[in-house]
């Protein structure tokens, strides 16, 4: 980090980006991140393992999009970190003329960033800085209007987001509300924080987040499931992020150590990509 970042970055808070980006072993972080996810980590010793595989989930669902949907818009909602292989990387090695916008709020991801803009001479990588509570603001966007055509189709895409939104936030009508103006045959792809599948383990993570001004909404399957209302699931529909057409039974660890194999009770995020009629 260069002295003009860290000059707007509370680097003594714990932040969920950063924590991410720490547990999977990337190197935007600081000792409060690191502290926080060594924390959350001891609660439940799986969460590397969840944390890889949504992020895997991520690259197969956009993959899909690109290659399968023949999508070639792309509406990244709480994109983080960068982290490769970046969204606009899968897509454009797929369909080089593929557009994408990137939408976070954090100061750290607007500074880094810059490694976002790279793209195929084809295609457009834009970063706009907005906070998804305010679809208005980010559909009103110059970033936005100028990089996206809305007569065509454009792929949503909101990916371990939502458990930050709580019930007062009204997710689902967030969601809806930037999926309203896109065009039919537009897609939703997104991965929902639950705890289903290891209550207590969850629980205790939970617990470390809003210790640190963090607090979650986790959500059941049937709550997942109304953010896909009046959409037309894509095969299988909505399932473990593990679960969403897996590349094979084992899943990449995404550290290059190989492969590892994934239990149910590992996973705290359902995934899904739904089309608009």
């Amino acid at each position: 980090m260069d002295s003009d970042e860290n000059d707007v970055i509370d680097t003594g808070t714990a932040h969920s980006a950063r924590i991410y980006d720490y547990i999977i072993g990337g190197e935007d972080h600081f000792p409060a991140d690191r502290e926080a996810g060594d924390a959350m980590v001891r609660e439940w010793p799986a969460l590397p393992v969840h944390m890889r595989a949504n992020r895997d989930f991520m690259n197969r669902a956009v993959r899909h999009l690109a290659r399968e949907a023949g999508i070639r818009q792309f509406l990244d909602i709480g994109s983080g970190i960068p982290t490769s292989p970046n969204l606009h990387e899968i897509v454009q090695a797929t369909a080089p003329d593929a557009r994408v916008v990137y939408v976070d709020n954090d100061p750290l991801v607007l500074g880094l960033s810059r490694n976002l803009m790279g793209s195929t001479p084809e295609g457009r990588t834009a970063y706009l800085e907005a906070d998804m509570r305010d679809p208005a603001g980010i559909l009103t966007a110059p970033e936005f209007r100028t990089a996206l055509d809305l007569s065509r189709p454009v792929a949503l895409t909101v990916i371990a987001i939502v458990h930050f939104l709580l019930d007062e936030h009204d997710a689902v009508g967030v969601v809806r509300r930037l999926l309203d103006p896109l065009p039919p045959g537009s897609h939703l792809a997104m991965s929902i924080g639950t705890a289903d599948f290891a209550p207590e383990e969850v629980g205790r993570v939970a617990r470390e987040y809003a210790a640190r001004g963090m607090p979650m909404r986790l959500r059941t399957r049937a709550e997942a499931a109304e953010f896909f209302a009046g959409l037309d699931l894509v095969d299988p529909g909505i399932v473990q992020v593990h679960r969403w057409r897996p590349d094979d039974t084992r899943t990449k660890t995404g550290t290059g150590t190989g492969t590892e194999v994934i239990r149910d009770e590992d996973i705290a995020m359902y995934g899904a990509v739904a089309r608009k009629p």
